[in-house]
């Protein structure tokens, strides 16, 4: 299926659309083709994994074909498959994927901000780690284990997030971004002689737009609090900084306050939003 991404233009669906693309088949995940005139014209993906939330799709029309219906088209079959249950994301938030939630009779649901700020000059003050806490970066087959322990603690409330698995790891560490380098760790002195994981900032590379991504931070619940997560975020941007690229970008949730307040801080700004949108059942 990898192929599908390249034939509709690039870079039309959300990150981990694409991985679910390019990852072989998934449990609970779905893909819908939608042919015009003998050719590949649309195609939408649907994801049925969460326990509670309806299922959550993304959709995608070429740009030669749009302005037909086809777009209407892919959204009618995802109802239809999911008994009129279903998010779905429109990335950007562009006045056409608007009219299309209002046709298909969805209502916004969530706001996803993408936040930047340049990195050059990067002007952050020094990180200053809680007492007792060290970051070391991430080693691939021996940290497994632990970060996802902490990324499920960390992400209880994302249902995305925090419901990664060791495969989701894995595809992940076989994207051609991938670095260690750049995935930080925060450990803690546990009173025993040892350490215990209790945090990570993994940044992400986009080489072909020269952009450096704070892709994720984490902190367990019981560290939470003591700045842990201002400091990381400045490690990784320091690692990026290094890197040479000129722009740093973030995603948060327009409903997380303290967090957009942090970044705002730090100097990023609004670049441009992402909507989801959801049937009121």
């Amino acid at each position: 299926m990898r192929g599908v991404d390249d034939q509709l233009g690039g870079r039309c669906l959300h990150g981990v659309g694409v991985l679910q693309l390019r990852g072989g088949e998934r449990e609970g995940v779905r893909h819908f083709l939608l042919s015009a005139g003998g050719v590949l014209a649309g195609y939408a993906q649907l994801e049925d994994t969460d326990p509670v939330e309806a299922p959550a799709a993304e959709l995608v029309v070429h740009p030669a074909h749009r302005g037909h219906g086809h777009g209407r088209a892919l959204g009618a079959a995802l109802l239809a498959a999911t008994g009129k249950r279903l998010r779905v994301w429109a990335h950007g938030g562009k006045a056409a994927a608007r009219h299309l939630a209002q046709v298909l009779g969805l209502s916004l649901f969530r706001e996803l901000r993408q936040l930047r700020r340049p990195l050059s000059p990067l002007n952050l003050a020094e990180p200053a780690l809680p007492p007792g806490v060290t970051v070391r970066t991430f080693v691939p087959g021996e940290d497994d284990a632990a970060w996802l322990a902490v990324n499920s603690a960390a992400f209880a409330h994302h249902p995305e997030q925090g419901s990664l698995t060791q495969r989701d790891l894995d595809d992940r560490k076989a994207e051609p971004w991938f670095d260690p380098k750049g995935f930080f760790l925060a450990e803690r002195e546990d009173g025993a002689g040892s350490t215990e994981l209790i945090g990570f900032h993994w940044t992400k590379v986009h080489a072909d737009e020269q952009l450096g991504e704070v892709y994720v931070v984490g902190i367990r619940p019981d560290a939470q609090g003591g700045g842990l997560g201002k400091a990381l975020t400045a490690i990784g941007l320091r690692h990026l900084a290094a890197e040479g690229l000129p722009t740093a970008m973030l995603y948060v949730d327009a409903d997380n306050p303290a967090a957009l307040a942090v970044y705002e801080r730090m100097g990023f700004v609004t670049h441009e939003v992402d909507l989801m949108y959801r049937t009121e059942s």
